[in-house]
């Protein structure tokens, strides 16, 4: 999971910064790309039997999957509704908070 999101918090502002590609195509690239990620990561951990973690975690695991799906629900609406101008703000705010987090480290 970790993994993913920096593949989000590198790969969508270099698309978008780098290269010129409007932010909207930037995010849908960045699903496209993130999608075999997980299903390789996935078949990874379930051979490393990693997933046994989540039997010692059990009430975390439902709250992080409901977050998910809503957070997916609301974000796919969001480009149809929110214009591209407003979306580049506020990705940029969105990465400042783990860069600072990351400098506090």
């Amino acid at each position: 999971m970790r993994v993913l999101l920096a593949e989000d918090e590198l790969l969508i502002p270099t698309l978008v910064l780098l290269f010129g590609a409007d932010i909207k195509l930037a995010g849908s690239l960045s699903l496209a790309v993130g999608l075999p990620t997980m299903v390789v990561g996935f078949a990874r951990c379930s051979r490393a039997r990693s997933f046994a973690v989540l039997g010692q975690n059990r009430g975390f695991v439902p709250v992080v999957a409901i977050g998910s799906v809503a957070g997916t629900l609301i974000g796919g609406q969001l480009p149809g509704v929110v214009p591209t101008a407003a979306l580049l703000p506020l990705l940029a705010a969105i990465l400042v908070i783990p860069a600072v987090k990351v400098w506090r480290h």
